[in-house]
């Protein structure tokens, strides 16, 4: 093991590049390594040639505080990262736990953004206080279970609610694990961001990466591309007409052929010297009878944590989906699949969990929420960027994804399980049912709770799906 503690990151990564050409054991090469001649091989191999896949070799842990959620959005917008972030589920945030943004500061929208950021965390704390009591009396204790237990439930089932309030200003720590080449371009992203709070982020994670990873961080700049990219199609996108027919979840398309691209994919595996058309074609015989009884057979073993063969990624469904912030938050934590997202903005409503209204609370939580939205708008003729930080998880944006199926089936054991929020599941579930439908011999095998539906969920949970 070559032990972080006495090599530096950048030797790490110099040590394991030359057991390519060396015959020598690592802690040989290492040995024989200083900072310096290894500062000159990233100069000459990384840098000068672009055998950037060495970089991958360092690897850094940065924990980033007090950054917002908008901002977090960024940063984790990195595929080869992993990340851990504070809940909105699990923790209560306080009423000073709100970004402001220079961009606002001295301002005449200054005043009125921390009114009401003040105003939503306000509404926050007194909805979760209301719906702990209303669920404390309404909700029925499980066989055997304490009241420690009990009460510990109930604030989890009011926070849920209650996170709905929370404006992506809301203040959050994240910890990162990221290796050297996917933190340069993730340094890129953000010092060509338009706000002020994320390209002031991407400073600090590069003078922090400077100091672990001098010569593979510090070409990491703003990217005059992304810049003039993002602003000229900007221009052409607000040309486009929306047909504007409600629809909230569309399946786009999707590989007809998929379940046949499955099964014969994983025929070509298994049959040493097979073409894969031949394997095509071989399934292309097969009756539905046939081919169900093979994916019985290859499902049968499978564990419940055991994830499905690779070759299930050759059957890909495209979705545009409109989801609230708050179960995009958690949605864009699946990174194996391609996803793009719309601007968070108030043109599409917000959420109205259910719970809220029955307690009695609905005209407190929609003032704060249309109030938000409001000054959202205004804002967003000023400056678009920065309207996003008033808006709260329960307002609504429009995502695009392409998945394949073994993501799908990550993706649906996950996020529609009994204890994921209420909005992902939804979302989980729609997917499923979208699944079941284009691939009825595999759809079958996805680990979702049975007896429930994404309507069933809406019906149980949220007052209306949609408020403006």
């Amino acid at each position: 093991m070559l032990s972080p503690q006495d090599l530096s990151p950048e030797t790490i990564a110099v040590t394991f590049a030359k057991t390519s050409r060396s015959p020598k054991p690592f802690d040989e090469i290492a040995a024989e390594l200083t900072d310096e001649r290894s500062a000159q091989f990233h100069e000459k191999w990384v840098v000068g040639y672009g055998h950037a896949s060495v970089a991958e070799h360092t690897v850094l842990h940065l924990a980033l505080e007090y950054v917002s959620r908008l901002a977090i959005e960024t940063i984790e917008g990195n595929r080869l990262a992993s990340y851990t972030e504070k809940s909105t589920r699990y923790q209560t945030w306080d009423g000073t736990d709100f970004h402001v943004p220079k961009e606002v500061r001295g301002t005449q929208f200054e005043s009125p953004y921390i009114d009401t950021c003040n105003l939503l965390f306000d509404t926050y704390a007194s909805l979760a206080a209301k719906t702990s009591a209303y669920l404390h009396e309404t909700t029925a204790r499980e066989d055997g279970e304490s009241e420690t237990a009990f009460a510990r439930r109930i604030k989890s089932d009011a926070t849920d609610v209650c996170r709905f309030l929370l404006p992506a200003a809301s203040l959050a720590n994240v910890g990162m694990t990221i290796n050297a080449r996917a933190l340069e371009y993730a340094i890129c992203k953000m010092l060509s961001h338009p706000l002020i709070e994320v390209r002031e982020i991407g400073e600090t994670l590069r003078e922090v990466g400077m100091r672990e990873a001098p010569t593979l961080i510090k070409y990491a700049n703003c990217n005059d591309y992304m810049v003039a990219t993002r602003n000229k199609m900007h221009d052409e996108g607000v040309k486009v007409q929306n047909r504007d027919d409600g629809a909230d979840f569309t399946l786009i398309d999707y590989d007809q052929a998929g379940e046949e691209a499955v099964l014969a994919a994983i025929l070509f595996r298994f049959g040493s010297g097979r073409d894969y058309h031949s394997c095509l074609e071989y399934v292309r015989t097969l009756s539905g009878a046939q081919r169900q009884e093979l994916f019985e057979t290859l499902m049968s073993d499978r564990g419940k944590y055991d994830q499905p063969l690779r070759e299930f990624e050759y059957a890909q469904m495209t979705f545009d989906v409109v989801m609230d912030q708050g179960a995009y938050f958690e949605f864009k934590r699946h990174r194996m699949m391609t996803q793009t997202v719309q601007p968070l903005t108030a043109d599409l409503g917000f959420a109205l969990p259910k719970v809220i209204m029955d307690c009695g609370c609905e005209k407190e939580y929609l003032q704060a929420m249309r109030q938000a939205g409001e000054l959202s708008a205004e804002l967003a003729e000023w400056n678009p960027d920065v309207a996003s930080y008033i808006l709260p998880n329960g307002y609504n944006r429009r995502v695009l994804f392409t998945m394949n199926l073994r993501e799908a089936f990550h993706f649906c054991r996950l996020r529609a399980a009994k204890n994921a929020h209420f909005s992902i599941r939804r979302v989980a579930y729609r997917v499923a049912e979208a699944i079941n439908q284009i691939y009825p011999l595999l759809g079958k095998y996805l680990e979702v709770p049975p007896n429930e539906t994404h309507q069933g969920i809406t019906d149980k949970y949220f007052s209306k799906t949609k408020i403006n």
